[in-house]
């Protein structure tokens, strides 16, 4: 078969697929679910205080399932985070526990239902987290 005839058989097979209903595979769509949801992301800014440091009230978007956060990479230092369900409790999830944070994406909530209000509250891990910016995507 020459070239031209395998690319044309490639691309009738690619175009039958989609006729069918063929969709890309989990992982492909799993990375573009995160794009859509991390390109959404608020940008904020903790300044180092002795207490917890509340940022919100926030409400879900069907854009992202979890409540995520990342550090910028400039960022020295971690931070302790939590999220509080302000129509249900004043208190953090998990037990009312906080978990250490730094330069990679990580959920700080999971499988939140869409329009639920929340609020983000922070405190530093160590001194050295004076100004750090970071991300919320929700």
């Amino acid at each position: 078969m020459t070239r031209t005839r395998r690319t044309a058989a490639v691309l009738a097979a690619t175009t039958a697929l989609l006729a069918a209903g063929a969709t890309a595979p989990a992982a492909a769509q799993s990375e573009t679910t995160a794009t859509s949801c991390y390109g959404g992301a608020v940008s904020l800014t903790y300044r180092y205080s002795a207490a917890a440091v509340e940022f919100g009230t926030y409400t879900t978007t069907s854009r992202c399932s979890d409540i995520n956060i990342k550090l910028s990479s400039s960022a020295t230092g971690f931070l302790d985070a939590c999220i509080v369900f302000v129509d249900h409790t004043s208190l953090c999830n998990h037990d009312n526990t906080y978990s250490t944070f730094g330069p990679q994406w990580a959920t700080v909530a999971t499988d939140v239902k869409d329009g639920t209000r929340f609020k983000l509250r922070v405190h530093a891990y160590d001194t050295d987290a004076q100004v750090v910016p970071f991300q919320l995507a929700f």
